[in-house]
């Protein structure tokens, strides 16, 4: 019966995020007394404009795959840890006996945080509840506790939709997203961080001036501040970093630049089908429960990820990046397959600098080494969890495996260390609270007197 469970919702979650996505709103819309006719033509303008992200998307990572394999390549250095990118570890948290429970449990969750107020995030993103899995896997192999799996996903859970409510201001606002939420564990931990870099860099005089938001850089460089030109400027100093040949350099240059071009595209056909879906369903609910008129819709990190000021940012750090896994002692993984998907974690660092490019990429860095060393720790317990669901290693592999950022995401590696009784991580506990507290009072400074968000 468990097996049968198991299979039944891997078999659902095969299906990807633009086929589930939805059928989850067109149900939920049905649900909320939508008509069928607007709901079925919001949910299916809604999947193509997921679609049309992730084709970008496979443009971004196809085009830069080759480049990082060649600065790779010739920097001459070989680490033992094969990072595979986030694709296996979703595989292998969804095979994880756990994984039904935890998904369930994650909607259990999120009911009884809205029933009770505790949260504003109506996630319906249930493909990515993988990331919820894949914490409460890693807690479960390393203690052998069922319980402690658990107590682990439901710990992330939370935490992903307390900071979803926390930035959910500035996504409608400096994004463009209104009524919108990113309950994206591999991103919206990163937005305290992107908070505090702000303000820390506010007080260095010099480096405070600096605004370089796509905005500002259009204005001062004309045509060549235009996003798309960007992209091709970025693309073609990586192609030489890279040492391509002149064809490929141009080739990625422009495939770069259409990256730029084509994504904001994508993302207003997804929002021409969500916003009148998600306006209906917050009538609704107004109507009924008319104390709250803050409800956000959860969505997938991948609306905000091609905004040209999150994808020049990452051109930038990923020449970086390789530098830093080469040079800095103790690191054992080499970025490959989840260096291109550099976007995710910083896209939230973006949201809270507002779009400030020159300083995401600084906040980024620090943000990079961690993840090299935590992900370079942690490869051993992936790697344990991979081989107990039998995972088949990709080809060439070594004795472990990870990936760089999600298999470095200092929340998972924090839980594991607490169920395994660290006392740095149980002493953690109040000092992050403690920190947390102070950057959320930092972040109220950029609200006016009626709780608005300030230019």
């Amino acid at each position: 019966m468990g097996q049968t469970i198991v299979d039944a919702f891997q078999y659902i979650l095969s299906f990807g995020p633009e086929v589930m996505l939805p059928i989850i709103i067109f149900i939920m819309a049905i649900a909320f007394r939508v008509s069928f006719s607007k709901a079925l033509k919001s949910a299916l303008t809604i999947g193509f404009g997921f679609v049309g992200i992730f084709l970008v998307l496979d443009l971004l990572t196809g085009s830069l795959g080759p480049a990082i394999e060649a600065m790779i390549d010739n920097s001459g250095v070989n680490l033992p840890v094969m990072d595979t990118g986030w694709p296996p570890l979703a595989a292998i948290a969804f095979a994880s006996p756990i994984a039904p429970i935890v998904i369930i449990l994650t909607i259990v969750i999120n009911i009884v945080m809205l029933v009770f107020k505790w949260t504003k995030t109506v996630d319906v993103d249930l493909w990515n509840y993988w990331h919820f899995a894949f914490a409460g896997s890693l807690v479960y192999i390393a203690t052998g506790s069922i319980i402690f799996g658990l107590l682990g996903a439901a710990i992330a859970t939370v935490i992903t939709f307390k900071l979803a409510d926390w930035s959910a201001p500035y996504i409608h606002k400096r994004m463009g997203l209104p009524g919108i939420s990113l309950p994206t564990l591999s991103s919206v931990i990163y937005f305290p961080v992107g908070i505090l870099g702000d303000k820390i860099i506010n007080l260095i005089p010099g480096l405070n001036k600096l605004n370089a938001d796509p905005e500002s850089i259009k204005k001062r460089f004309g045509v060549f501040g235009e996003p798309m030109m960007i992209g091709v400027i970025l693309g073609i100093i990586i192609g030489i970093i890279a040492r391509f040949e002149i064809r490929n350099i141009i080739e990625l240059g422009i495939s770069l630049g259409a990256v730029m071009f084509i994504m904001p595209r994508m993302v207003k056909i997804l929002m021409e089908g969500l916003i009148p879906l998600s306006d209906a369903i917050r009538n609704f609910l107004q109507k009924r429960f008319p104390d709250r008129k803050d409800l956000n819709i959860g969505l997938d990190i991948a609306v905000i990820i091609g905004n040209p000021a999150v994808v020049s940012t990452a051109l930038l750090l990923v020449p970086i990046t390789i530098l830093l896994a080469v040079v800095l002692p103790g690191v054992i993984i080499m970025p490959l397959g989840d260096l291109p998907f550099i976007v995710v974690p910083l896209a939230m660092v973006l949201v809270a600098t507002n779009k400030n490019i020159v300083r995401s990429a600084i906040i980024g860095i620090p943000m990079i080494i961690v993840s090299l060393y935590l992900a370079s720790n942690l490869a051993p317990l992936v790697t344990n969890v991979a081989e107990s669901i039998q995972y088949e290693f990709p080809e060439g592999a070594t004795s472990m495996i990870n990936s760089f950022l999600d298999g470095g995401n200092p929340v998972r590696y924090w839980l594991v260390m607490l169920a395994q009784g660290n006392w740095i991580a149980i002493t953690a506990i109040p000092v992050v609270l403690i920190a947390v507290w102070y950057i959320y009072k930092l972040s109220r400074r950029d609200f006016d007197e009626n709780g608005q968000l300030k230019e």
